[in-house]
């Protein structure tokens, strides 16, 4: 599984070569500008997917559907931590069956 440490940047560097019109459109921007354009767009992606940015980063960077799947599942888990709930309980609240 990819380390969770460089998921946003691979999924961000999909999705930019998977839309290199965007690029051409920010040629004359700075770096800086042009990662938050980037970033903004990821996010209106996802948001026309009816995803949060997150998933569609999962999405982007899956090797398999099981690898997706797997990813979803730790960063569930990481929510239900971070809420300290339980996990079956986070479970049933967000109807996620494992």
């Amino acid at each position: 599984m990819i380390p969770k440490e460089s998921r946003n940047e691979l999924a961000l560097d999909t999705f930019i070569k998977s839309h290199p019109e965007l690029l051409e459109e920010m040629k004359d921007l700075s770096a800086e500008d042009r990662q938050q354009q980037i970033l903004w767009a990821f996010e209106d992606e996802a948001q026309n997917r009816g995803l949060d940015p997150w998933e569609l980063a999962l999405e982007l960077i899956a090797r398999s559907p099981e690898e997706l799947k797997a990813m979803r599942l730790e960063v569930h888990q990481e929510v239900a931590e971070a809420l300290d709930m339980s996990w079956e309980e986070y479970c049933g609240f967000n109807d996620i069956t494992v």
